[in-house]
């Protein structure tokens, strides 16, 4: 057959890439099982379900990008029998309660979701040793209020130093303090206990603070791996990942890695300022579109202290923070 004796008909033409009919139907999944996670490591999920089971899991590509964490209730397909090679699917991630959210830094507005479904934020601090950064605390209370979470304040090591100081800074805003040493009977370690059975929270704090010990005298079972703080008062990181663990008597207690900042890039100004209830009440009094910093014309703050109605150091933690937010726009 010459070329020329060719017509369309002898060409195969082979159907394009969108031809094909596609569906945005997706399974329901409807005989997924219940499971929350309770660790994350590169990629893989521990799971824990409503049977005891301990599984591995990995997400679903329907899942798309949105990040699954600790805390998390999800649901779980494929082999959910929690065997020594079985591996589940993570194919839906149920509505959160809380979430606690950071970012790398205030000018980077992508969030960093850290533990979904939390009940309370048990804030870590060292009275000395490394020495408390009162900012650094404020940054998460401002996080447990945006993310809602009831934030308790934990003092360790008051064999150090006394703590007054602490006390009289956050008591007044409505902020549980609660204090402990090194003492294996230590009350302060029971009221804890007391304050979080039957309820999820999670240990947040800076390195070195004693927050792995507080985790293993609080769990005994949990066995974290504990460090020391260097000789410039900077703590060694013990915690590589978050964990839940159960803790005795009900609830459970969420550990996660030391930190040495908390970016708040997510958060908005009127969240920075639900952190500081002395504070709020009186910016209602504010004009118009008042960005609470120093130097704002008619800003209602300067004159709540000057009344003695709030403190200094309160309204120039609050505008370090509204000002670091600022900047981000810049």
């Amino acid at each position: 057959m010459s070329p020329r004796e060719l017509d369309e008909d002898d060409v195969r033409v082979r159907p394009g890439r969108g031809s094909r009919p596609r569906t945005r139907t997706r399974p329901a999944h409807e005989e997924a099982a219940p499971a929350v996670v309770v660790s994350v490591d590169r990629g893989r999920y521990r799971l824990g379900t409503d049977t005891g089971t301990v599984l591995s899991a990995v997400r679903a590509r329907e899942l798309g990008r949105r990040a699954v964490v600790v805390g998390d209730r999800v649901a779980v397909v494929g082999d959910v029998g929690g065997g020594p090679d079985a591996l589940g699917r993570i194919v839906r991630v149920e509505p959160r309660t809380s979430l606690l959210r950071r970012t790398p830094d205030d000018s980077d507005p992508v969030e960093r979701p850290v533990v979904a479904n939390a009940e309370v934020l048990v804030v870590v601090t060292a009275l000395a040793d490394p020495v408390p950064r009162p900012r650094l605390v404020d940054r998460c209370l401002v996080a447990a209020y945006d993310g809602g979470l009831v934030p308790v304040l934990c003092l360790t090591k008051d064999d150090l130093a006394p703590p007054g100081q602490m006390r009289a800074l956050y008591e007044p805003l409505g902020v549980e303090v609660v204090v402990t040493g090194p003492a294996a009977d230590d009350p302060g370690v029971e009221v804890l206990r007391q304050r979080l059975t039957g309820r999820t929270s999670v240990l947040f704090g800076q390195s070195g603070v004693g927050k792995s010990t507080l985790v293993n005298r609080l769990v005994p079972d949990a066995y974290r791996a504990v460090g020391e703080v260097t000789g410039v008062g900077k703590g060694r990181h013990t915690s590589s990942s978050a964990v839940a663990l159960p803790l005795p008597g009900g609830g459970t207690v969420i550990d996660t890695p030391g930190v040495r900042s908390f970016g708040l890039g997510a958060v908005t100004p009127q969240g920075v300022l639900a952190a500081f209830p002395d504070l709020a009440q009186a910016a209602a009094a504010c004009p118009p579109g008042c960005d609470h910093l120093e130097g704002t014309p008619g800003c209602a703050l300067d004159a709540e202290v000057g009344a003695g109605r709030a403190t200094a150091a309160r309204l120039d933690s609050l505008r370090r923070l509204l000002l670091a937010l600022s900047s981000q726009d810049d």
